[in-house]
């Protein structure tokens, strides 16, 4: 009987572990914005985030604007956005850091925070996004970003909770955001 009482209690240590480690890691890392300038993601903490790795010339790109829609809805109640551009998707971010810039200010209106351009799968794939696959994996053998606007909800204490098809519209995401806020 104690022997299961004590292993019980091992197992939650355990978790309650791994839980406050994943916060911790996600914390740690640090990102540099699209001027260049590095962020640290330390800075986010008790908000409710949103990482999409994005792109300005794929059939999803529209998503800029729910996701900016969505931004401006729960901004004020802890929701942060953070876009990464990438263009390893058959070549469809292909500009400068001005340029992705300027698309997202002009043509969605975009006030939610965007990144430097990065890789996302591969060698070369920026830490964050190696750490985010880690923690939050597909259910195949390839664990790779999928494609253009895939998305990962992180919960007020910097914990991975649920990964999003790039297929999966913003609009779709607030139910899952406003339990995260609560």
């Amino acid at each position: 009987m104690y022997k299961k009482i004590i292993l019980s209690l091992i197992a939650v240590l355990a978790v309650l572990s791994i839980s406050a480690q994943s916060s911790t890691e996600f914390y740690n890392f640090k990102v540099n914005n699209i001027k260049g300038e590095k962020v640290k993601l330390e800075q986010y903490k008790g908000k409710v985030i949103l990482i999409v790795n994005t792109a300005s010339k794929c059939g999803l790109t529209p998503q800029y604007e729910g996701l900016e829609a969505l931004y401006q809805q729960y901004k004020d109640k802890g929701l942060v956005i953070l876009g990464f551009p990438c263009n390893q998707f058959m070549g469809q971010e292909p500009g400068t850091a001005e340029d992705i810039q300027n698309f997202c200010s002009t043509k969605y209106n975009v006030t939610f925070q965007l990144f430097e351009k990065i890789e996302v799968n591969g060698d070369n794939a920026n830490p964050l996004y190696k750490f985010l696959k880690l923690k939050l994996p597909l259910e195949t053998d390839k664990n790779d970003i999928r494609w253009n606007f895939e998305k990962f909800l992180i919960d007020r204490n910097g914990n991975p909770v649920k990964r999003f098809s790039p297929k999966t519209k913003p609009a779709e995401l607030a139910s899952e955001i406003e339990l995260l806020l609560k």
